[in-house]
C-alpha cells in the first residue's frame, strides 16, 4: 500500500509539473503573456513557430512590435491569411496591436511568432528564451515551453514545410 501511494504522489507531482509548463505567466506594465510554448520540430526543419496570449489590463492599446530569440538567425511576428483557397504566410510589419482590456492570441493558422534558419532543433520538454518587445510596456523576456504537436491540439499547423514564407 505504501509503494501505491508513493506512486500515486509521484503521477500526481508530474502532472502538475507538466500542467504548469503550459500555464507560464509574464507581465510587462498592464500587459499578461500567457502559455508561451514553440511545436517540437522535426529534424532539420529551418523554421519553427511560437504561439502565446497577451492580455491588456489596461486603459491604453499597446502594440508587440519585434521579437528575438538566439535560436534562429532571423525572427518576425506574421500572419496566415487564405487567398484564392492558399494558405499564404507574410510578416506583419506593424505587429499586432492589443486592445485596452482586450486580448490577442497568437496561434497557428493566424497571426503567430516565426523563429527561421534555426541555429538548433526544438525538442519537446525543453525551453527557449525569446524576448518580445512591445511599443509601450517594453522588453520582456519569455521562457517559451517547447511541447509535442499532439499537445497543442487542432489549432496548430506544422510550420517546417510551409512554401509560403517570406524569409
Amino acid at each position: 500500500m505504501k509503494h501505491f501511494l508513493s506512486i500515486i504522489s509521484s503521477l500526481v507531482l508530474m502532472f502538475v509539473a507538466s500542467s504548469s509548463a503550459f500555464a507560464n505567466e509574464y507581465k510587462i506594465g498592464d500587459l499578461v503573456v500567457n502559455h508561451p510554448v514553440i511545436p517540437a520540430t522535426v529534424k532539420s526543419a529551418p523554421v519553427a513557430a511560437g504561439y502565446l496570449k497577451i492580455k491588456n489590463n489596461g486603459a491604453e492599446a499597446d502594440r508587440l512590435v519585434s521579437v528575438s530569440a538566439g535560436f534562429s538567425a532571423k525572427q518576425q511576428i506574421h500572419t496566415m491569411t487564405m487567398i484564392d483557397g492558399i494558405m499564404r504566410m507574410r510578416p506583419l510589419k506593424d505587429g499586432v496591436v492589443i486592445e485596452a482590456g482586450g486580448e490577442a492570441t497568437l496561434r497557428a493558422g493566424g497571426d503567430h511568432l516565426m523563429f527561421m534558419k534555426l541555429n538548433e532543433q526544438m525538442e519537446a520538454g525543453q525551453t527557449r528564451k525569446v524576448t518580445l518587445v512591445f511599443e509601450k510596456a517594453g522588453a520582456l523576456e519569455v521562457e517559451m515551453v517547447v511541447v509535442d504537436m499532439s499537445d497543442l491540439g487542432e489549432a496548430t499547423e506544422d510550420h517546417t514545410n510551409h512554401s509560403g514564407h517570406t524569409n
